[in-house]
């Protein structure tokens, strides 16, 4: 037989066999996720082989006798090429998310220099899903990113002066059914003077009202019976007056309060005991209108 048609035979042979690995490799890099899933036939590196001995073959076959070997290596290198190329893995490189943190990303979503969506006021909620924008930094925010509101009155936590109204009830700008009684807000004996402990509690009072910039308050100072009226009443005006400071010195604007001294006029107790007394001592906050 002569070369040609050994050559060609050989070659023809090998093509069948390389078309169909390559033809395989394809499907198998649709439905495989990674290389290593393909059959030892399907790589690059056994399809190269194989491309490179039908080439050579070819090559072989057409080449006159006088360079036959040129001819055969020049085949078998662009053979080799091709057969390479036929079985290369075609397998869709995963893409990274725009944003590793925050996974997917709608498309049309304004995003920051990192590719995450943009949260402008920093409460974990992004903007695009955000109900209540332009929540104060620090403050808690549920799932749509608005303040908690746990009793659930309309007025959220965070300048909340009465968390725990009951469910229901009517509440003011405050956050209370009615004026708030502020405990533990005492004074030095017979002196407006106000103790650390009532510090304390004033400043939790003021974070919340500092909150709340469109709230007006009245800050109400009340005695119990003893001493005369106007010892009384001139005692609870100072008092009242030097919770007010107080609190405009922990950001409250003056403008914003008003401080109002009633003496014994407006007891809520007995001033014939001493737990009726200590409870006419007191100042309360109540909305300004």
């Amino acid at each position: 037989m002569k070369k040609s048609t050994t050559g060609l035979l050989v070659g023809s042979a090998l093509v069948v066999g390389l078309s169909g690995c390559a033809s395989s490799a394809t499907q198998t890099s649709g439905q495989a996720n990674a290389s290593s899933d393909r059959s030892w036939y399907q790589h690059p590196a056994v399809c190269g082989l194989a491309g490179g001995l039908i080439g050579g073959s070819i090559g072989y076959a057409t080449s006159g006798s006088s360079d036959e070997e040129s001819g055969a290596a020049t085949g078998a290198a662009a053979g080799a090429a091709i057969g390479g190329l036929l079985c290369a893995d075609r397998t869709p490189q995963p893409v990274a998310p725009q944003c590793p943190s925050y996974g997917e990303v709608p498309a049309g979503v304004a995003v920051d220099a990192q590719g995450c969506p943009l949260d402008s006021d920093g409460d974990g909620v992004p903007d695009y899903r955000d109900q209540c924008p332009g929540t104060p930094a620090g403050v808690e925010v549920d799932a749509r990113g608005c303040p908690l509101d746990s009793d659930g009155d309309g007025v959220p936590d965070y300048r909340d002066q009465c968390p725990d109204t009951p469910a229901g009830v009517e509440v003011n700008a405050l956050g209370c059914p009615e004026s708030l009684v502020l405990r533990d807000v005492n004074f030095e004996f017979d002196s407006a003077q106000l103790t650390p402990n009532a510090q304390q509690v004033l400043n939790g009072v003021a974070e919340r009202l500092v909150n709340s910039p469109d709230v007006r308050v009245s800050i109400e100072g009340h005695t119990d019976s003893r001493g005369s009226a106007e010892y009384n009443q001139n005692l609870s005006q100072r008092r009242a007056e030097s919770v007010a400071a107080y609190l405009s010195q922990r950001g409250v604007e003056t403008n914003r309060m008003r401080a109002v001294g009633y003496g014994e006029e407006r007891p809520v107790a007995s001033n014939e005991t001493d737990d009726g007394r200590a409870q006419n001592r007191r100042v309360e906050l109540d909305e300004w209108n």
